[in-house]
């Protein structure tokens, strides 16, 4: 688990792990980050009251980095990849070794489930659950089980994550999609179950999501310079809506109102889309789910656009296994 100033979740998190329904034995690793709030105030609390919980230092505060150090601190064979706002259901890790045993894959994972505690943070989680946030990524809005191209969070044979050197630690985000990406080319299988599902907290503000969907667009173009072949139409829906919307705006100002039909048609289908989206949520939420559609459309595909060259260069200079079975 990589934790960085998650106070406010971080015990429930890791109590939904403890009281798991699960024959077998568990530890729990939490990777601290340089938190400015309680998180390593809380974690000592944790590993006092529960011998299976221990604690390693993430001096970088980098997610993947944390990952890896958690990893090289176990020394179970699965490995359950685990956030500190998120939270297990109940058979989370039985289903998990049972669909491993069954499909045989190297990493299966399910429903990013989000779920809100106020106005904004449920307007986010109707958008982050809609495909007309998220398109047809089945760990947002759901599907049949299946192969996948990537998962929420995941469930690991250790050996695969040795095998790909753990995660790439130049990957600030999308560190999933890169290394389920590095699996499947290996042979591996990534496996969809619906079975699976995780209670996620949404940021809890606009510049927060705005900061969020910014980074994944940023390092998901990093994913596609360093790994020809995995982009698809999905993501570039975002990019191309913020250089017509744009291009429309650009027109519509300089040249002839009409340019401003594709901007107008984006507010229009966002605002039809939040329809069905916020069904059964309070009015508050109901009217903030545009403005959470927007947020996260615009900010990943700005991200996208604005990705450096850059970081792909680094990334490639800095491919070397980080987690080996030696130093596992």
């Amino acid at each position: 688990m990589p934790v960085l100033n998650e106070e406010r979740h971080l015990r429930t998190a890791v109590r939904h792990i403890l009281e798991q329904e699960y024959a077998g034995e568990l530890e729990v690793v939490i990777a601290l980050g340089p938190s400015t709030d309680r998180t390593d105030e809380i974690a000592a609390e944790l590993v006092r009251e529960d011998g299976r919980v221990t604690t390693v230092p993430n001096p970088t505060g980098r997610t993947p980095a944390a990952l890896n150090a958690a990893i090289k601190a176990s020394r179970h064979p699965v490995v359950v990849r685990v956030d500190g706002h998120g939270m297990l259901s109940p058979d989370y890790i039985a289903t998990a070794v049972r669909l491993l045993d069954e499909t045989g894959a190297q990493n299966v994972g399910g429903l990013m489930h989000a779920e809100g505690e106020n106005d904004w943070e449920r307007a986010v989680a109707a958008a982050m659950t809609s495909k007309i946030g998220v398109g047809n990524a089945a760990f947002h809005t759901g599907g049949a089980a299946g192969p996948a191209e990537t998962v929420y969070l995941g469930v690991f044979r250790r050996e695969a994550l040795e095998r790909q050197g753990g995660y790439n630690e130049e990957f600030i985000r999308a560190q999933d999609w890169e290394l389920n990406f590095r699996i499947r080319e290996a042979g591996g299988l990534i496996w969809f179950s619906p079975e699976l599902k995780v209670s996620y907290r949404p940021r809890p503000s606009l510049r927060a999501l705005a900061k969020q969907y910014k980074d994944y667009g940023r390092w998901r173009h990093v994913v596609a310079r360093f790994h020809q072949g995995s982009i698809n139409l999905r993501y570039l829906a975002p990019p191309t809506a913020v250089l017509a919307i744009a291009a429309g705006l650009v027109v519509g100002v300089a040249l002839t109102p009409w340019g401003l039909v594709v901007p107008a048609g984006y507010l229009a289908a966002i605002t039809a889309g939040s329809i069905p989206a916020g069904k059964g949520l309070p009015p508050k939420s109901r009217m903030w789910i545009p403005v959470a559609l927007a947020t996260m459309h615009m900010s990943w595909g700005w991200g996208f656009l604005t990705s450096p060259r850059s970081l792909a260069r680094k990334v490639i200079a800095s491919r070397r296994p980080a987690v080996t079975a030696a130093e596992s």
